[in-house]
């Protein structure tokens, strides 16, 4: 629902048609540009900067480009998943034979084979003979078919450590890491989220401002909290930053993971994303005392599906705008 290159913080680059008015002959550096087509690039490199040596961009969507010219520094982002990588950015790269320094932040849908360490050194490392430091976040993800069901493979290749503001589609497989610069994450994954995972992503990541969350597996180890592992299973997860939280396509476990006081703390001011009948069912139709202080703290609330607007339901969040 949420994401740092969203379409609402997009600041064009250059106009559709570019004017050659807008130029320099003296900018060395761009950085924190977005943009919006990969075409946009071009304008970049036509010969308006003529003395550009940075350029960081972060990349909302991606079209085939073409021509592009020499850089010593380049830096491409996207919150998005991209295509093309063949046809689209190796060519992109090729283009810049003096590059020094490289940062890819990526997630790429692949045809045949994933992008791995092998690939990245044939095909990027092997290339660019001036490379000094080459930093990464690749995510490629390809489709798996069997009998049964279509599914999502995936490989992910990453430098350590990460200076990216956000960090996508997090799986109970992630390998850990302190990521103090990531301010926006989001979780997926198959098989489900117990309460330790969020005590380790909240440690992991704990500047965290904003979390989206995908998955619709029940918890397997609810019922154990308190006779297996009390003293552990019951640490309360804090958020010490959180704004923004998205737990719209969720199973109620994970409501209940982060509307109980018991399970998780967090600041006042929250903004939340939630489907209707979960949150009547997790909050016993607004009664529930368990989830009545940290929905205290929510002051705004966009919920989905079919809803009714209950004098319950104001009640129970009386301090929030509820859309």
């Amino acid at each position: 629902m949420f994401s740092e290159a969203s379409h609402e913080n997009f600041v064009p680059l250059l106009f559709d048609v570019p004017s050659r008015s807008f130029s320099s002959s003296s900018l060395l550096v761009l950085k924190n540009i977005k943009v919006q087509h990969f075409s946009q690039l071009l304008y970049v490199f036509d010969g308006r900067f003529s003395q550009l040596h940075t350029l960081i961009i972060d990349l909302i969507n991606n079209v085939l480009s073409t021509d592009l010219i020499e850089n010593k520094c380049f830096v491409l982002s996207c919150a998005w998943e991209i295509s093309h990588y063949k046809e689209l950015l190796l060519p992109l790269i090729y283009r810049m034979s003096n590059i020094e320094k490289l940062g890819l932040y990526l997630t790429i849908y692949v045809n045949d084979k994933f992008i791995d360490g092998n690939d990245l050194k044939k095909n990027i490392i092997n290339r660019l003979p001036q490379l000094n430091v080459f930093t990464l976040d690749i995510r490629s993800l390809t489709f798996i078919n069997n009998q049964i069901e279509k599914k999502k493979g995936q490989c992910h290749v990453f430098s350590y450590p990460s200076e990216m503001p956000y960090y996508q589609k997090i799986t109970n497989n992630f390998p850990g890491g302190l990521y103090q610069y990531v301010r926006f994450i989001s979780l997926y994954d198959e098989y489900s989220f117990e309460h330790e995972f969020f005590i380790k992503i909240s440690q992991l990541f704990p500047f965290m401002e904003k979390l989206s969350l995908i998955n619709h597996q029940s918890q397997k180890h609810k019922q154990s909290y308190k006779s297996i592992n009390d003293n552990y299973n019951s640490t309360i997860v804090k958020y010490n930053y959180l704004i923004a939280l998205d737990i719209e396509e969720v199973h109620d476990d994970y409501i209940e993971e982060f509307l109980f006081n018991t399970k998780t703390y967090f600041h006042n001011n929250i903004l939340i994303y939630i489907n209707y009948k979960s949150l009547e069912r997790v909050t016993h139709n607004f009664t529930r005392d368990v989830t009545r202080i940290n929905c205290a703290k929510i002051n705004e609330i966009f919920l989905f599906g079919k809803k009714n607007y209950s004098n319950s339901l104001r009640d129970y969040f009386s301090c929030a705008i509820i859309h």
